[in-house]
């Protein structure tokens, strides 16, 4: 069944969504055992710009697409203000919404949601339409007698209220949950203290095994409060998402990224941009989409600067979504003392301390109580963790956080501007010296990604024999490459559609057409007639230009195939050698003059 993305998702283009293979496997067991009702509600706990939204409106997507046992429903709360009987209007209308969508097969309900009218007229089967009727003639009356509770409560148990009269099973994902407590009002106008209270009304239904929770929320400590307070602790399991990638699937990102936004990466600085962004995702893609002046993510001095601006630029992507972040997360904190300490424990995340050990260790001049308060409001708006114990602290073990932070507060604590372009050049020669085990890594990903790593490198490339790749190559003429295409389609003269994982032409009217094989079988003959038809069928759309074919298989050729290839020229690889090129990278630290110079590649 082929995907389809009836929800749009944040993220953009579904292909960017890459990895996550853990939470994705631990989130699809708990998903497989709704229809047997004995999947608790979940939430998922990660800072912001951690990809859970991502996460959650694929699942919503997949299971629209499946369109099996289970029914999604997917609802954000927003940072706006609004009065909560608007909240109920609304939070009523997208249930319907997705409701209806996904028996009529309607993905434009999900993009426009419709109205308490429209929805009386759903054109579903009687007994479904009847309770949908009913619910909205209850809202609107509900609204005229000024009964706004009975309003959101009408809304609010809907999807529960609807799993158990049909006997169904309805997936509630709820997105950014802790911003119901900040910004939803008893006064029309908005006015005042927001109602703090109103989480609680999903007290009971939370606990429903037909119409289960996937909860979200962005302030974890924050978001736990509220949990611990109205929901009770254990209504909802929680499961904590880190925002870094493993380093293969932050690999992944980076070749996605570049292809989708069509900027040009080596597959050295693609392994450069992975590590200094530290498999960050988000990270990754403010670097790749980066509107640094000048911008050159082919060259390592190019990377270190990109990052660098993405890092410290008020106007950047980057900077101004972490600037907002901690506006909002350190209002309360906004002295040298809390600054101090926080830089100091972001920095040395390998132990945690108490509240005592700081005063000792950073000299600080107020008692241990005002040190607690400090470190108690800091953990609470997200910026530290709990320690080993309730009076020990951490710093979080976030490599991204800490940048931002070191770029905000360590000139006004040391009195030193920080250097972080010094650091990322240290940061890269300490990945020359480990040069082997990154070269482990990309040839371990090339049976995942081959295709995005050889189409990565004839594009940086873009002057070379093809017999640098490829073996049995009957044309060694250097190409000089104009255009690089991934996944290439093309159409048979009865209409059947075609495609060539890589194409790249060159500027004297050759072109080289590549398929790749990733399994680790063997590639036979037949395969290898398949792609000559492919690449017969080009030659006739384009006659003008000379294909040179060949084939990278990551398993291996049998005999016959192989030669098979030798007859009709076919050019063969089973790795790519090329990435013996990390070798040469050479970075010469001589002294702080470099910094301000070129990165020698050779």
């Amino acid at each position: 069944m082929k995907m389809q993305y009836p929800l749009p998702e944040r993220i953009g283009n579904p292909d960017l969504l890459v990895g996550r293979e853990k939470d994705f496997r631990l989130l699809n067991r708990w998903i497989e055992n709704i229809p047997k009702r004995i999947s608790k509600s979940r939430v998922i706990l990660a800072r912001r710009k951690s990809g859970k939204t991502a996460v959650i409106q694929r699942i919503f997507n997949r299971l629209w697409t499946e369109n099996g046992e289970i029914i999604p429903f997917y609802f954000a709360f927003q940072e706006n203000k609004i009065w909560y009987p608007d909240l109920a209007v609304e939070y009523f209308r997208i249930f319907a919404s997705h409701y209806i969508s996904f028996f009529k097969r309607d993905d434009k309900l999900l993009r426009t949601p419709l109205h308490l009218h429209e929805i009386k007229k759903s054109g579903l089967p009687e007994k479904f339409a009847k309770l949908l009727s009913s619910d909205v003639d209850a809202i609107l009356n509900f609204k005229e007698m000024r009964l706004y509770g009975s309003m959101w409560k009408t809304a609010y148990t809907a999807p529960d209220r609807y799993a158990a009269v049909f006997d169904q099973r309805i997936l509630v994902i709820l997105d950014e949950f802790q911003n119901i407590s900040q910004y939803v009002y008893h006064n029309e106008g908005c006015e005042g203290r927001p109602d703090e209270t109103l989480a609680g009304s999903f007290h009971d239904v939370v606990e429903s095994k037909l119409a289960p929770m996937l909860v979200t929320g962005s302030y974890v400590g924050w978001l736990i409060s509220i949990m611990d307070k109205y929901l009770e602790a254990g209504r909802l399991k929680r499961h904590f998402m880190t925002p870094y990638l493993t380093p293969e699937e932050g690999l992944q990102a980076v070749y996605k990224y570049s292809e989708i936004c069509n900027v040009p990466v080596s597959n050295e600085t693609a392994v450069q941009i992975n590590r200094l962004c530290m498999f960050d995702p988000f990270f990754i893609s403010c670097v790749i989409q980066s509107e640094y002046e000048g911008k050159n993510l082919t060259v390592s001095q190019g990377v270190v600067n990109a990052v660098d601006y993405e890092i410290t630029d008020p106007g950047s992507e980057m900077s101004m979504t972490w600037n907002e972040y901690i506006d909002l997360t350190l209002q309360k904190i906004n002295d040298i003392h809390a600054k101090n300490m926080l830089l100091f424990l972001s920095r040395h995340t390998e132990r945690d301390w108490t509240a005592g050990e700081l005063k000792k260790e950073l000299n600080l001049d107020i008692d241990e109580k005002k040190i607690r308060e400090k470190l108690e409001i800091m953990r609470k708006a997200d910026v530290i963790a709990t320690g080993s114990s309730p009076i020990r602290y951490s710093g979080l073990k976030d490599g991204t956080i800490c940048l931002i932070l070191r770029h905000h507060f360590e000139e006004e604590i040391t009195s030193f501007k920080p250097d972080l372009k010094k650091d990322f050049y240290l940061e890269l020669e300490k990945m020359k010296k480990e040069r082997d085990s990154v070269q482990g890594r990309l040839n371990n990903l090339l049976g995942k990604f081959a295709e995005f790593q050889l189409f990565t490198d004839f594009r940086s490339r873009k002057e070379f024999p093809l017999s640098l790749y490829f073996q049995g190559v009957k044309d060694n003429t250097r190409l000089n490459i104009i255009e690089v295409r991934l996944r290439d389609k093309f159409q048979r003269q009865d209409g059947k559609e075609m495609e060539i994982d890589v194409r790249a032409d060159s500027e004297c009217g050759r072109v080289v057409l590549v398929e790749v094989k990733k399994t680790e079988k063997k590639t036979g003959i037949k395969t290898l007639r398949l792609f000559m038809e492919k690449t017969k069928v080009f030659q006739k759309i384009f006659p003008g230009k000379k294909v040179l074919p060949a084939f990278l298989s990551i398993g291996g050729f049998t005999k016959e195939a192989m030669t098979f290839c030798l007859e009709n020229g076919i050019g063969t690889a089973e790795k790519i050698e090329y990435f013996q090129n990390f070798n040469t990278i050479h970075i010469s630290i001589i002294d702080d003059k470099f910094f301000n110079s070129p990165v020698v590649i050779a």
